[in-house]
């Protein structure tokens, strides 16, 4: 096989191109060109152990997680109400809570993503049942999502067909929206909304998704997103958990008061909405990833469209390595999460070049992305390949 070239790596020190725009443009230019190895190329190079679900070693993850969860309700419900009501403590304490229970519940979060993918075990009931129980408990309708989230999977970096992230073209950009986006200070805001709103905005408004001829949401049946009788009925499943553990929660409110079921529950989801959306949106939004007209985009480069990031030692462990092996999450979604790691150290010398990582801090890449890929440009030189076009306001 030809030998490939070193991985793409980005960031404040180690950068995938060199000073000129036109070196940068042969980068891009590369890394949109089908590639020379198949998937089979790279199933090979990962050791079969890799794709082995073991239904314990997954609990145990899932039950690390959940102690944890415990263990801040706790410090939510005993230790905090305990400090001096109007001492310093207790108001830096609940920040605190709100970070670490919001790490927490990503967590869990994740491995309810791995559920919908059926990573979680080799029995896809259990894993559909695991999963159902785990996004129910964080308001998100499990099948109605898995089903989007699969067909993104299937059309990654599709202008056309990708469920989620698609960009406008700069020809359909509405001049107001260019005209809010090139003031900073407008950006901050309108990203720090989408940060804390965007997932329930595009859960129920479609926000960010697949443009389709009527309303989309996750929680009508007969949604575009989904088809088929038996699709439509795991909607009506998903609703029902969501309507009945809102009931729970409504009496848990009348049980504890709703300012506190805010502080020990709502805002620590509100900063799950964070993180959900500040990884996902930066596995897919950087200036060096292309898209895809329905004439070019092939599955395999569409699926290669991706960034692993670096979220430091602790967080990449937390989040399961979820922000850090995403590329090789997107080439094999049903490997577990514990595999990853060593998944893509294997494929890396087949991927060469398509490999794309980037070590900027997170801050700034999400920064970045949020200035500087707002659309899509056409390639120039080639029909169907579109690149971010940068904000130069």
């Amino acid at each position: 096989m030809q030998q490939q070239q070193p991985a793409v790596r980005r960031g404040a020190k180690t950068r995938e191109t060199t000073a000129t725009d036109d070196a940068a443009a042969n980068v891009k230019r590369s890394l949109a060109d089908k590639p020379p190895f198949t998937l089979a190329d790279m199933k090979r190079a990962i050791p079969p152990h890799c794709f082995r679900r073991s239904v314990l070693r997954s609990s145990s993850y899932l039950l690390r997680d959940l102690s944890a969860v415990a263990a801040l309700f706790y410090v939510a419900l005993v230790a905090i109400p305990s400090l001096p009501a109007a001492g310093a403590l207790r108001v830096a304490a609940w920040p605190l809570y709100w970070a670490a229970q919001g790490c927490a519940l990503n967590s869990v979060w994740v491995i309810a993503h791995e559920c919908g993918h059926h990573a979680f075990s080799e029995h896809a009931a259990l894993d559909d049942a695991v999963g159902f129980a785990l996004h129910t408990a964080l308001l998100v309708p499990y099948f109605s999502w898995k089903h989007s989230h699969r067909r993104h999977h299937a059309n990654s970096a599709s202008l056309d067909r990708d469920e989620v992230y698609v960009p406008w073209k700069a020809s359909e950009l509405p001049a107001f929206v260019r005209g809010l986006h090139g003031n900073a200070a407008v950006r901050l805001v309108l990203f720090v909304l989408v940060l804390v709103f965007g997932f329930p905005l595009y859960l129920t408004c479609n926000i960010t998704g697949r443009p389709y001829p009527r309303l989309a949401n996750h929680y009508d049946p007969y949604s575009p997103i989904f088809s088929g009788s038996r699709e439509r009925a795991q909607v009506i499943l998903s609703d029902a958990g969501i309507i009945a553990f809102s009931l729970v929660l409504y009496h848990l409110s009348s049980a504890v008061g709703f300012a506190t079921l805010v502080l020990v529950y709502g805002v620590p989801l509100l900063v799950v909405n964070v993180w959900l959306v500040l990884i996902t949106f930066l596995h897919h939004t950087d200036p060096v990833v292309p898209r895809y007209d329905s004439g070019e985009w092939d599955w395999l480069r569409g699926a290669l469209a991706t960034v692993d990031r670096d979220y430091g030692a602790f967080l990449n462990a937390a989040f399961h390595n979820i922000a850090d092996t995403h590329v090789v999450h997107h080439l094999f979604p049903s490997m577990p999460h514990y595999h990853a790691v060593e998944a893509t150290r294997a494929i890396r010398p087949v991927l060469g070049e398509y490999y794309r990582f980037d070590d900027t801090p997170i801050v700034q890449a999400a920064w970045r992305a949020a200035k500087e890929c707002l659309y899509v440009e056409p390639d120039g030189s080639r029909e169907g390949v579109f690149w971010f076009g940068s904000n130069k306001s």
